[in-house]
């Protein structure tokens, strides 16, 4: 654990809820009766993300993006959901000019009005011909939705095509900031309270403060 958190602190952590995790389940089915080795192994300390992905960053992964990863781009920046959020929408969702969401971590509900860019964006999607039609709004070329592990590897190649440095989740935070104020930011993002929003935003994009506004 020491070593792993010497170059990749927050790996070491996941690698070791994975080994507990096993380690348990191997209890439960009686394949051992050893102590989880796990137990009182203290987890690094993480940071949380303060990435803001700027327009260019985004346009350059989106040109290298093909067609299902582009649209999981624009449905997450102009929504503002999580990643698996993202890939469970589908046609049925679009209720009376909404498109209704429940978020799988917090159990959250939204209904995001369907207007503007994310209008045109749905308006594209039911546009294109495919050979078969399935019903989610991020789909591959044969009419398939995309797994997460696919999402997660086209979004890799295309990332590294473009020569630029942000990981998919970080458009959440660009669609928080870029909305336009910490109350539409709360609504979108579906935050319990203002100051989750307010510490979600500022992180990202930093406080705005004045300058010293005297001559000497």
């Amino acid at each position: 654990m020491e070593a792993r958190g010497a170059t990749a602190k927050v790996r070491a952590n996941r690698e070791k809820a994975l080994l507990s995790h096993v380690w348990n389940f191997a209890r439960a089915k009686g394949y051992t009766t050893l102590p989880n080795p796990c137990a009182g192994i203290k987890n690094h300390r993480e940071r949380g993300r303060d990435k803001y992905v700027s327009d260019g960053e985004y346009k350059a992964v989106w040109q290298k993006a093909d067609q299902a990863l582009r649209d999981a781009m624009d449905l997450a920046y102009l929504t503002g959901q999580r990643p698996s959020d993202v890939l469970k929408l589908s046609m049925t969702d679009i209720q009376d000019g909404t498109l209704a969401i429940k978020q799988a971590k917090t159990g959250t509900k939204l209904r995001i009005l369907i207007e503007g860019e994310l209008a045109a964006l749905i308006d594209r999607i039911k546009g294109r011909e495919q050979k078969t039609k399935g019903l989610r709004l991020v789909q591959d070329e044969n009419g398939h939705h995309l797994t997460y592990w696919q999402l997660a590897s086209r979004f890799e190649e295309a990332r590294a095509a473009a020569k630029v440095m942000f990981q998919f989740r970080d458009i959440r935070a660009k669609a928080a900031t870029d909305v336009g104020g910490l109350d539409s930011a709360q609504q979108l993002l579906g935050h319990a309270s203002r100051a989750m929003s307010e510490h979600y935003v500022k992180k990202v994009a930093g406080t705005k403060v004045k300058p010293v506004n005297r001559k000497i």
